[in-house]
This record gives structure tokens, sequence and C-alpha cells, in this order.
């Protein structure tokens, strides 16, 4: 038993560390139910984050291809005069919550996808490759913005259900083996203490009554 384990061995100290006990188990329980919750919620959110990565993959590639084609008609001065116009997008979000983790969903965004007019260039001077490689990295734009809100749950979700984890280890092989060993060690010394006042009473008790009784008569009486 280490340094840290020992208690004075009274019954006070006994209740005292019992009712800790109890509250050490009662929340190693529920953090495992709510590691357990956060867990399937973490899997819940994978499939659809994993989902809008593999389609970002697609579309980023195609994107750079389209890029590059475009470069090869238009080279880098040309397309940086066809790019200008470009406006941030205002997006609107709301603060939400999963399992007490704080969260973030999209309410609105405005439609990435513009035309050539919306571009502010003249469609003559727009050719194929051009156009394409805009219409793709407007679809990159689109889906990087809603894949953000995914990607913030999911990570926030994994670091909730690591917090947890690491909270159980501690409840669980820390606190509460601890606890116990003091649980166990004041009561083994309450019951010795305990054993030793019966004995030493029964000791008393037979002074006593020696005590009591008249001598007996001796023989030549």
């Amino acid at each position: 038993m280490s340094v840290g384990d020992r208690v004075s061995s009274t019954r006070a100290n006994w209740l005292r560390v019992r009712r800790e006990l109890r509250r050490v188990l009662r929340g190693a329980a529920l953090t495992r139910r709510k590691r357990e919750a956060l867990v399937a919620e973490l899997f819940r959110s994978a499939r659809p984050a994993l989902d809008a990565r593999r389609e970002l993959a697609n579309v980023s590639a195609r994107a750079v291809q389209g890029l590059l084609d475009a470069l090869a008609e238009h080279g880098l001065s040309g397309l940086e005069s066809l790019g200008s116009g470009a406006q941030d997008p205002v997006v609107e979000m709301r603060p939400a919550s999963v399992w007490g983790i704080p969260v973030s969903e999209i309410v609105s965004r405005p439609p990435l996808r513009r035309t050539l007019d919306a571009r502010g260039a003249a469609p003559a001077l727009v050719g194929f490759s051009a156009a394409e490689a805009a219409a793709r990295y407007e679809e990159l734009a689109e889906l990087l913005i809603d894949a953000g809100p995914a990607e913030q749950r999911l990570e926030r979700l994994g670091a909730a259900v690591a917090a947890a984890a690491r909270r159980l280890r501690v409840l669980e092989q820390g606190l509460a083996p601890r606890l116990e060993r003091q649980v166990a060690t004041v009561r083994r010394d309450l019951d010795e203490r305990e054993r030793e006042e019966r004995v030493r009473l029964r000791l008393v008790a037979g002074k006593r009554r020696n005590a009591r009784q008249p001598n007996a008569p001796s023989p030549d009486t």
C-alpha cells in the first residue's frame, strides 16, 4: 500500500471512503455509458464524412486536371483575368450540440456555381477548358463548405471519446482500486481493534468475577 493510500483507521474515515468509492463507481459507470454513446455517434458521423472526403478527392482531381487544361489554353495571365471579380461567399451558421459537445451547422449558403455572365467574362474570351475548370472549382468550393461542419463534428467527437476513455482509466484503474484498498485496510484495522477490545473486556470481566468470589476455605479449618 502506498503512502497516498493510508488513512486513519476510524469508523468515520471508513464511512467517508466508502461514500467516495460509491461516487467513483457511479462516475465510472456514467462515463462508460457516455463513451459508448459517443462512439456510436462517432460511427454514425464517420460514414457521411468519409463519403464527403471521397467525393472531395474525386472533384479535386477533376478540378486540377481542368485547371491544367485551362492553363495550357490560356496561360497564367489569361486565367488571372478570367478569375477576377469573385466574391467571398457569406455562410450562415448556427451553434448545435451533440452529447454536450458544441458543434456548428450550416443554416444557409449562397450557390457558388456561376454562369459566364456572373463571372464577368465575355463568352468569346472564355474557352471550354477555362469554363469547365471554373465550374469544377466552384463545385469543389461548395463541397468544402458543406463538409466543414461534418469534419468538425468528427474531430470533436473523436476528442470527446479519447477524453472519456482517459477519464474512465483514471476512475477504474486509479481512484477505484486505491479507495477499495483504503476501505479494506480500515475495515481490517477496525475488526482487529474490535477483536482486541472483546478480548480485553473478557479479561476484565474475568478478573471482576474472581474478585467478587470469596476465598476458598483452607483444608485445616
